[in-house]
Parts: structure tokens; sequence; C-alpha cells
């Protein structure tokens, strides 16, 4: 897989064009009736992206969820779960009341989302319909997200909300494995509106615009957010502090996300002293050796504090000790700097489109 910018080899072009043939069947057989897309007893509201690596799903995900629990609906999130340790074809990771699985078991972001967001119910499993099925009539709910959900066609959407990374323009150009697309530009088109995050400098806005004035007939309708820290929040004991206590101190950043440059850029907006970077893969699993070479790192380096992602701290928050107080996560929020209206009553309108629901 290229990092954006890097021309792909010949043999990476060829191999993907079998790739963009299957993708384009898959979505075609939908589109066309031929393979069935089955409908859940509630609204369902989709938030997936058309490449790999991360385009800020989980905060766009948490904020819609809150959204609808604001507005008193009970909610669930499903979500497949990637590289969780469970094999349970359908586990419950909350209930809406209390947090039933480790993220080991769940995976980072559905623990993470089932913490930030305690009155809703998260659930995992690869089967989507399936598990839906299973979360409507044993939790009762009255409105469902696919997290990730935008390639998974098999289940009808009422609002399909696709994310594009403002900063990864390139990142539209070839498909798996020579880019980083999960299936061709073109596909944007199922989309009921397009997010762009990352979207604080126009140059990377405009860049990606031109991609999808070329690739698209027309354009869904359209709204731009970027990410800001609202606070940091101890890994180990959960308290938060303002980020004026965070200004000046000697950091260690360490992460294990989509886009480890954007979590470097977070950090120097803080205006922290950053004194080493660890970078792990996206979705690394942190184990107790990880944590104490880490630990010994920032003793060498005379830290003051560990900075890391709440996805992160999720993972890493098992293996901190009781006395090690230098573990601290930036919490992020959502900015929305277009369009916020225009989806916030998308959201609502399919939340009252199709009834209540079940309950249980």
């Amino acid at each position: 897989m290229l990092t954006p910018g890097q021309r792909p080899t010949w043999w990476l072009s060829w191999a993907a064009l079998p790739y963009e043939i299957g993708t384009r069947l898959r979505a075609h057989g939908y589109a066309r009736g031929w393979l069935s897309q089955r409908r859940l007893p509630v609204p369902v509201i989709s938030v997936g992206n058309l490449t790999v690596g991360g385009t800020g799903k989980t905060p766009l995900v948490i904020e819609v969820t809150e959204w609808l629990l604001a507005a008193g609906t009970r909610v669930a999130v499903l979500s497949r779960g990637y590289r969780r340790s469970s094999r349970e074809s359908l586990l419950l990771v909350s209930d809406g009341r209390r947090t039933l699985a480790t993220p080991q078991d769940a995976g980072d972001e559905p623990y993470l989302i089932a913490q930030r967001c305690p009155k809703a119910i998260v659930a995992v499993g690869a089967d989507r319909y399936r598990l839906g099925r299973h979360v409507v009539e044993t939790c009762g709910v009255e409105c469902m997200i696919l997290d990730d959900g935008f390639q998974h066609l098999g289940v009808h959407r009422d609002v399909n909300l696709l994310l594009i990374d403002a900063k990864d323009a390139a990142g539209l150009d070839q498909l798996l494995p020579a880019g980083r697309l999960r299936e061709p530009i073109t596909a944007a088109k199922r989309a009921t509106a397009i997010i762009l995050t990352r979207a604080e400098q126009p140059i990377h806005v405009e860049d990606v615009m031109t991609r999808l004035r070329t690739a698209l007939r027309s354009l869904p309708s359209m709204a731009q957010v970027t990410f800001r820290t609202s606070e940091t929040v101890s890994v180990r004991t959960g308290e938060s502090r303002s980020l004026e206590w965070l200004k000046g101190k000697r950091v260690v950043l360490v992460s294990g996300v989509g886009h480890g440059a954007s979590f470097r850029h977070t950090a120097e907006q803080l205006e922290v002293a950053i004194l080493e970077e660890t970078v792990y893969p996206d979705h690394h699993l942190y184990t107790a050796r990880d944590v104490e070479f880490l630990r010994e790192r920032a003793d060498r380096l005379q830290a003051e504090l560990m900075l890391t992602t709440e996805k992160d701290a999720v993972k890493i928050h098992p293996y901190v000790t009781s006395s090690d107080d230098r573990w601290w996560a930036a919490r992020l929020r959502v900015e929305w700097l277009t369009g916020e209206a225009a989806i916030r009553k998308m959201i609502m309108d399919a939340r009252c489109a199709t009834g209540e629901g079940i309950r249980a």
C-alpha cells in the first residue's frame, strides 16, 4: 500500500484491476437488485469512507450518537470490531447502562464509543444485518448507526454519510493494492452527504473537490469539519484537565492510529514540548512490555507526560500502574466548519421517518 504522493509500480496497478472489477460488479449487483439489500426495522445511519486509514470516523460516530441521545432516541452503534480478539459472531459491548467487554474483546473503536456514549448500545459482529436484528430484538432500539458501513451494501441505510480526508486527495487516485481506495471514487455517488474531514485548509479542500467534480455528475450535500482537542484525560483515572494545564509540558507522543501525522499536528497545536514520538501501526494491540518500554524511554528523556490518543488509551490503560500518573490522552471533538445544520436535519428526519422501532 502506498503513502500519499507515491507512484505505484506497474505491477501494483495491474493488481488493482481485478480488485476494481470485483468492487464495481458487486456495487452494480446491489444497484440492480441482483444482490439483496435487507432492511432493519429501524432507521439506519451509516458513517464510512472510501479509503483505508483514518478519516475521523470515530469522532463523527460519537457526534451523531450524541445528537440522537440528546433527542431522547434509544440508539445502537453496530461495528465490525476490527482486530478484536473475541470470536463471538455477536458481541454486546455495552447495553446502554454498563460496558460488558474489554477493548481487546470488542476492538478499540467500539470500546471507545461505548465509553464516550455510555447510554448507547454498542455491538460488534461481521454480519451487520444479523447483528442489527439481534440488537433490536434483545435491547429495543429506535435507530442504528453503522460504524464504517459505506461498503456494507447488504444493509439498507436511510442516511449514508461518506467521510473523505481533505488532506489526502492523493488517496483518491488509486485502488488497493496500488493506492488507498477501497472502491472507485465514483462510488461516492451512493452518499447522501459527503463530509470533508481535516478541512481547515482551503487549498486541500479544493484539491479534493476537483477530484469529486471530475468523477461525479453531481455532488450530494457537502459539509466540512476539523478536529480540535477539547481537554486532556488521565489514562489511569479518567480525570480531565484543561489544555492550559498541558501547555509547555515535556511530553513523549505515543500513537497507533490510521493518521499518525494528524496526531503529531494535534500535539503541536497544544504547545507542548515534544521530546520523542513513537508511532505504531493502526489498531496496535499494546502489551505490558510495550508500556514498560515506553515508560523507560520517558524516564531517560525526563518527560513529564506521555501523551496518546483516546483510541490508544483504552488499550494502554490495563498496563498503567497505580503509581504512574504520566499517561494522558488528548480528547478530540468535532468542529463543524460548514454544513452542520443540514447534516443534523438529515439525521433527525431519518430518525423520525420509519417509526419508533421495537422496544424491549
